[in-house]
């Protein structure tokens, strides 16, 4: 069956194509980022989201269609994000999405966000089952979470204030390297000194899987302010370094807990964070020393993308467990 699979969860306009079958192919995952429109403000702006959702959401649709070679009447069904996300970008997503599958004639499911970053890993490795744990890193989210049979979800750990990678963007900022700036840090650190300067690891050594970034923003507003611009901009490649060393290091420290604890041989990682080559690296790093199967999605598809939520709704219904999520909602955890 043919599935076509929408997000808008927040700044990025995503369609694709996907086929199912043995292994699931990707036909097509066109998406439009609204960088340009957001980084004047420093952030997302959720009305100016919305709009620039709505604006796109019908091309983004085609151009998948047209990519994928096919035409809309072989879509079999849709899969759409019901959350969590701004609402008013979930809206415009959820009602094109419905407003499609009434005009084709075919079933279209809510789906959650969350189990989207992780089934972009499962496209890598079909073969994936649970139980295993998961590592969700992004923007809005950060939480390792193990996956049972069944898609039963416990909490093992979140975290406690921002996420990793509003973390990256929010100190990006403050060192005057605009938005979104995670992938910034990443290239100007490489090459550089990673113990230039300690910047804080909340709850690290804590026998918890527990995450804390505010502090770790904090610090790195002090520490500009209390250096020149000129400081600042000499020594930014060892900064970033020391920047991104703090936030991989709390990451996997506490995913290494987790695995000890839950006793899991298998970690799926997931979310635009995920496409950190630093964090890759130590994660690898200790995986492969410890006999753990390690899952990352292709870089393409770490961020948000439209491929990710068909691929949810395919793993669930090839486990006879797919579910169409309604309502749509800001907040919904895959655990509590």
């Amino acid at each position: 069956m043919i599935w076509l699979g929408i997000e808008s969860s927040c700044d990025e306009t995503a369609c694709a194509v996907l086929k199912d079958g043995p292994v699931v192919e990707v036909l097509s995952n066109p998406l439009y980022s609204q960088i340009k429109e957001h980084s004047v403000f420093g952030g997302v702006v959720p009305e100016v989201a919305a709009r620039e959702h709505l604006k796109k959401i019908s091309s983004i649709a085609s151009e998948a269609i047209k990519l994928s070679g096919i035409s809309f009447s072989d879509i079999g069904a849709i899969a759409y994000t019901a959350g969590p996300g701004l609402m008013g970008p979930l809206l415009v997503g959820a009602s094109f999405a419905r407003g499609l599958s009434q005009d084709l004639g075919i079933p279209a499911y809510g789906i959650n966000h969350l189990e989207g970053h992780l089934a972009a890993a499962w496209l890598s490795a079909q073969d994936l089952k649970p139980p295993f744990l998961t590592l969700t890193v992004s923007g809005g989210h950060t939480e390792l979470i193990l996956e049972e049979e069944n898609f039963k979800y416990t909490a093992i750990g979140r975290t406690r204030d921002d996420a990793a990678g509003e973390a990256f963007d929010k100190c990006g900022k403050l060192l005057g390297l605009g938005y979104p700036a995670g992938a910034v840090i990443g290239k100007l650190a490489v090459g550089h000194n990673r113990k230039f300067h300690h910047f804080p690891r909340a709850l690290k050594g804590k026998e918890n899987a527990e995450f804390s970034f505010s502090g770790l923003k904090t610090s790195v507003l002090r520490y500009v302010e209390t250096h020149s611009p000129e400081y600042i901009q000499e020594n930014l490649g060892d900064i970033c370094a020391s920047l991104e060393e703090a936030i991989v290091d709390i990451l996997v420290s506490k995913t290494v807990w987790a695995l000890k604890k839950t006793g899991m041989k298998t970690l799926v990682v997931g979310g635009g964070v995920s496409a950190n080559q630093h964090l890759r690296e130590q994660l690898q790093k200790y995986c492969v020393g410890h006999g753990i199967r390690l899952c990352f999605p292709d870089r393409s598809l770490s961020t948000d993308n439209g491929a990710m939520i068909a691929a949810a709704a395919i793993r669930r219904e090839k486990e006879h467990a797919l579910l169409n999520i309604e309502e749509v909602k800001p907040w919904m955890p895959l655990a509590p």
